[in-house]
């Protein structure tokens, strides 16, 4: 009787260990923490803009329109409230996108205006803050695609065969991709040219 439970166990585990399971569960974490380091940096991104914000308030004249615009785009995209099933539902995805493309797009604005303003280039504090920023946009841009590039991989496989019939016993579903409608625009971390004054 004892050996008969062996070899049972013993073909279990041969079978399992043919049907993806595992893998299925190492890539599942993999999308997890690539969908963490995103946040991070998006996070980031958020800190830095009360700082930058404060900065350019203190330039005189400075166009009210666009730090309002920066103010509500960030209040938006902060008060999604992001748990780990948001990377699983499309919709709420799609939502956290739209948020987060229209902060990227107000604070290119933001930094676009500051051409005009001669105190602002000068300040120190204002250009590393501004370095700061883009370094961010960068590293969101490197923490999307790697993002995007685990998603298919586990994507790929959940619907492979036989892990395929794994990922329907156990429910493992595609993951919603991270995109927007403007991906190649997203992406570009903002430019500004800091030339000389226009007269």
């Amino acid at each position: 009787m004892r050996s008969i439970k062996f070899w049972l166990a013993a073909a279990l585990a041969v079978l399992l260990s043919g049907c993806g399971y595992n893998e299925i569960q190492r890539q599942d974490e993999a999308v997890k923490s690539a969908w963490a380091e995103v946040l991070s940096q998006y996070q980031r991104r958020a800190d830095l803009i009360p700082n930058i914000v404060n900065t350019v308030k203190g330039e005189a004249n400075f166009e009210q329109e666009t730090l309002t615009r920066v103010i509500e785009a960030r209040s938006r995209a902060t008060a999604i409230q992001v748990t780990p099933e948001l990377a699983n539902d499309p919709q709420a995805l799609a939502k956290f996108n739209a948020a987060q493309g229209e902060l990227t797009q107000a604070l290119s604005r933001l930094l676009m205006v500051t051409e005009n303003y001669p105190n602002l280039k000068a300040n120190a504090g204002f250009q590393d803050l501004r370095t700061q920023l883009e370094g961010t946009e960068n590293r969101i841009a490197i923490a999307r695609k790697r993002y995007i590039d685990t998603v298919a991989g586990f994507n790929t496989l959940v619907r492979q065969f036989p892990v395929n019939l794994t990922a329907m016993v156990f429910g493992y579903k595609d993951k919603p991709q991270f995109a927007v409608e403007n991906e190649a625009a997203i992406k570009q971390a903002p430019t500004v040219d800091f030339g000389a004054p226009k007269k």
